[in-house]
């Protein structure tokens, strides 16, 4: 884990749990992209650029999950660097209570309030605001995040963040976390067409075809959406949807997991009910959500 990866003459990736970009902006400068999940990570990717004599200039962050921005604060302090990142993540960046706190709906306790799910806050700018190396390409990637980005290097070298995830991550945890359905589902679609040297995931193996991760990620939320439509066929509450999911997928439930996989099944039972697919009513107080017959 954090071995430096040359992929062309000027970009590089940090091979870890949440894949870092390197881009040389001279011989002796670079950018990051991410920052890892913590004062530790940032501590091993200091290290690298030293052992090659880069300066850091500037990190951008493609969202502002614990993981991707976990090693701002010790870079930044470290380095001076500064920190670009987009929308929304700007403020989650600076404020990282807010990611606990928005998916537990309320404010979290003390479990929830770990490095995992609230990184140490850095200083940002938006994206819109940096003075990017001539050639870089800033996209949006909707769906997992708020407003989540992906870089495209000039070397055409595609950093993509969780727009999609892993084989062995899908087949083990099946359920990644999704803020936007629609969106998710939309820039799954963008990326299919999108053309491009080589891909990077934060969560996959790095590939010159996304095609197959991308039907990977796709038929794993259709899947996940028909058995919400099944589990609710008499209604159910949140809870017990949440309850039946976990246990079809044989997963096991701990308060992190309750937030994150609460969260994207709340998100899809959204994106259902706006399609029409799912209505809720209440019954002695609680919401019940339950399947509709569509019409043709």
């Amino acid at each position: 884990m954090f071995n430096l990866v040359q992929i062309t003459e000027n970009t590089y990736y940090i091979d870890c749990p949440s894949k870092i970009g390197i881009y040389k902006t001279s011989e002796d400068k670079v950018f990051l992209i991410d920052s890892g999940n913590d004062s530790d990570a940032g501590r091993k990717i200091l290290k690298i650029l030293e052992k090659n004599n880069w300066t850091l200039e500037a990190i951008i962050n493609t969202h502002s999950n614990a993981d991707h921005i976990g090693g701002n604060n010790f870079l930044q302090k470290r380095t001076g660097c500064k920190i670009y990142t987009s929308g929304i993540e700007k403020c989650f960046t600076e404020h990282p209570v807010l990611e606990p706190s928005f998916l537990y709906g309320g404010f979290p306790d003390s479990s929830l309030r770990n490095k995992f799910l609230m990184a140490k806050p850095s200083s940002a700018l938006d994206i819109s605001e940096a003075e990017l190396p001539e050639g870089f390409e800033i996209f949006n990637l909707k769906g997992h995040f708020f407003d989540m980005i992906g870089v495209r290097t000039p070397d055409d070298i595609c950093f993509i963040a969780d727009s999609v995830f892993g084989r062995k991550t899908i087949e083990k945890y099946h359920i990644s976390f999704i803020y936007d359905v629609k969106g998710f589902l939309e820039t799954l679609d963008y990326l299919e067409k999108m053309e491009c040297k080589t891909f990077v995931p934060s969560h996959a193996d790095v590939t010159d075809d996304i095609h197959s991760l991308v039907s990977m990620n796709r038929n794993k939320v259709i899947e996940i959406l028909d058995r919400i439509m099944l589990f609710c066929r008499d209604g159910l509450s949140m809870d017990e949807l949440i309850s039946n999911i976990f246990s079809s997928y044989d997963l096991t439930m701990n308060m992190g997991q309750y937030v994150l996989v609460g969260s994207t099944i709340r998100s899809m039972v959204s994106y259902l009910c706006d399609s029409g697919r799912l209505s809720v009513s209440f019954e002695d107080n609680l919401p019940i959500w339950k399947t509709q017959e569509i019409v043709s």
